[in-house]
């Protein structure tokens, strides 16, 4: 996968100019709670903080204007499109979903103040954007009780009983880059290869996966620790030439992605490069480093692109485009509306048995063991210890696909993960 017609640099300057556009934040809606619903209803059914006997209640902590705000513009849109859809149908438990957005911006001080704000009137969170917020709130959670779904996937919030990582955690997603590197990329034993990855525990966490499966492997890595407001990777990439890494993984965000491979291209390290899900965003595809992202990445992800054919996710792009003209459709969208569906099975659950208490939709969260929504792979919640899948896609950027992806291999689990699970466990 060479870029042989790129032999010009791209502009710093320009680089810069449109990967800003990438932190163009949307706007969040919130409304204010009435009381906390506690106590048995009419109908029979418990209640408890978020649940009123016309309404339940949940709560987003997100980023609209951070490095994520594109991410997560997408996700709240999605999940008010679940809770409109729900509601249209009548809402759950003969209740309406009310969601109350708070904007953090990728601060973890604003989202402690968030989360104080909205946590006694909420049963659930279907959204917390960022490892660095879900790890500050992690005790106040447990405490609360409160069934929370990080838009995060370090391996560190596992084993809390109320939070659930969907899909895989990071390091699985690198163990299945480096596989996907050796199998078809042709990097074999005594290679080295790049791992550029943000500090803190969704770094960290990718970085034992790929130290681990290049161990496994006989490769090398060449470690490059950076900051979230890190956009101009061109000392990483002299490092990275130096080095002589025939691959670079990246663990960071989009303009992190973005500034790694076009100025990787522009210097002529024409090497393939692997992003974990967060890593990537179609708006890069309208960046100068769009050819480049075509010709080098792929992305591995625990969800499938928005382009699949699977009927599920081509449903959801439909109504998605249809309620919300010229937003983009990316990752975010099918995550958000992924989480929102699974959070309205455990709360139908919950219903079911008599209680929307918090405890008792956690209880009814872990009881499920092959949950699926059509889209993408069924997920297992009882084990807290362990991800809740361990197959992912390989994706690759393409600029004319919807959500700027197309499928390149179908969800499966990397040789290797079920050895290091059992050694990490």
């Amino acid at each position: 996968m060479n870029v042989t017609h790129h032999r010009h640099r791209i502009p710093k300057a320009a680089l810069a100019a449109a990967l800003s556009a990438l932190l163009i934040a949307g706007t969040g809606c919130s409304s204010k709670a009435d009381g906390d619903g506690a106590g048995d209803s009419a109908d029979g059914v418990k209640g408890g903080p978020g649940v009123t006997e016309k309404s339940i209640r949940l709560g987003a902590l997100t980023d609209l204007t951070g490095p994520y705000a594109t991410l997560g513009k997408s996700i709240v849109q999605a999940q008010q499109m679940w809770a409109d859809e729900t509601n249209a149908q009548g809402g759950i438990c003969d209740r309406k979903i009310e969601i109350v957005v708070k904007d953090h911006g990728y601060d973890v001080q604003k989202a402690v103040t968030a989360y104080a704000d909205i946590s006694p009137d909420v049963v659930a969170l279907p959204q917390v954007i960022g490892s660095p917020v879900v790890a500050a709130l992690l005790d106040d959670i447990e405490r609360d009780e409160v069934l929370t779904f990080p838009q995060a996937w370090a391996a560190s919030l596992l084993g809390k009983d109320p939070v659930q990582v969907l899909g895989t955690t990071y390091d699985i997603d690198m163990i299945a880059a480096v596989d996907y590197l050796t199998r078809a990329k042709g990097l074999k034993k005594g290679d080295t290869i790049g791992h550029v990855y943000f500090e803190g525990d969704y770094g960290a966490n990718a970085l034992e996966g790929s130290k681990w499966a290049a161990q496994r492997a006989g490769l090398k890595v060449a470690g490059q620790e950076i900051k979230a407001t890190d956009t101009d990777l061109s000392a990483q990439v002299s490092a990275l030439r130096k080095a002589g890494v025939k691959a670079v993984l990246i663990s960071a965000g989009p303009a992190q992605t973005a500034s790694l491979v076009g100025v990787a291209a522009s210097r002529g390290l024409r090497v393939p490069v692997v992003s974990s899900a967060p890593g990537y965003a179609p708006q890069l595809m309208k960046t100068p480093a769009a050819a480049a992202l075509e010709a080098m990445l792929n992305v591995v992800s625990a969800a499938p692109a928005v382009s699949s054919d699977l009927p599920g996710v081509k449903r959801m792009v439909a109504a998605y485009q249809k309620k919300y003209p010229g937003s983009p459709v990316d990752s975010g969208v099918l995550s958000g509306y992924n989480a929102a569906q699974l959070l309205g099975a455990d709360l139908k659950k919950a219903c079911e048995k008599g209680s929307l208490a918090r405890e008792d939709v956690v209880k009814a969260h872990r009881s499920q063991k092959n949950a699926d929504t059509g889209l993408g792979t069924p997920q297992d919640f009882t084990d807290v210890s362990r991800p809740a899948s361990v197959s992912t896609y390989v994706l690759k950027p393409d600029g004319k696909a919807v959500g700027g992806l197309v499928g390149v291999e179908d969800a499966h689990s990397a040789p290797g993960v079920e050895e290091y699970l059992s050694s990490n466990g």
